[in-house]
């Protein structure tokens, strides 16, 4: 009987991990589609979040900086620190500046990443032509409608990219832990019958 409650035990610890990632991907999904809803509101909560995050971030780089203060990496590592920390306070008190400015930036790339794809599958017509040529002019359209009603576009577009990675982060941890759960039953069950035949087996007397 241990040979057959061992395993038990291990797959039930795995499915409950199993169980809790995919807890949290249910909260992801949420998460995201209430964003997709109030586009605006998520737009505010990721300038916070990432100001927040360039603030913490500045701050533990300065502590480790000051311990290592006899390396000669000190002085770099004080100013990108120092820059981490200004940019930080920049962002929570004016979220919808920053907004507006990484909306601009985030525009730019679309508009320049579509455009070199564009013109590099024209040019080299690999096997996925096709496909790089659709990518390519869906950033290059995606850019231009972005800067055509820019700033006003900046109320919504952080917001909705923030939303939908949390959409589809979760979608993939759901499914992470489903079949993961899954795949413990059944290495689960097949452990325990093969132990169970084991002790059945009968001892031939010599």
């Amino acid at each position: 009987m241990a040979k057959s409650t061992k395993p038990r035990g291990e797959a039930a610890k795995l499915n409950r991990g199993f169980t809790w990632l995919a807890a949290l991907g249910v909260i992801l999904v949420v998460a995201g589609l209430v964003g997709l809803v109030h586009t605006g509101v998520a737009t505010l909560t990721s300038m916070l979040l990432f100001g927040w995050l360039l603030l913490i971030g500045g701050v533990v780089g300065l502590l480790h900086a000051t311990q290592a203060r006899h390396s000669n990496f000190f002085w770099l590592a004080v100013i990108v620190a120092a820059l981490n920390i200004a940019a930080g306070v920049v962002i929570l008190r004016t979220p919808d500046a920053a907004a507006e400015a990484l909306t601009m930036f985030a525009a730019l790339l679309f508009l320049t990443g579509g455009l070199f794809r564009l013109v590099g599958s024209l040019v080299v017509r690999g096997p996925q032509f096709g496909m790089t040529l659709l990518q390519g002019a869906f950033g290059l359209l995606l850019g231009i409608l972005v800067l055509a009603t820019w700033p006003s576009s900046s109320q919504y577009v952080i917001g909705t990219f923030f939303s939908l990675t949390l959409l589809f982060d979760g979608l993939g941890l759901i499914a992470t832990g489903y079949g993961g759960r899954r795949i413990v039953d059944m290495v689960s069950d097949q452990l325990v019958g093969d132990g169970g035949e084991a002790d059945v087996k009968p001892v031939r007397s010599e």
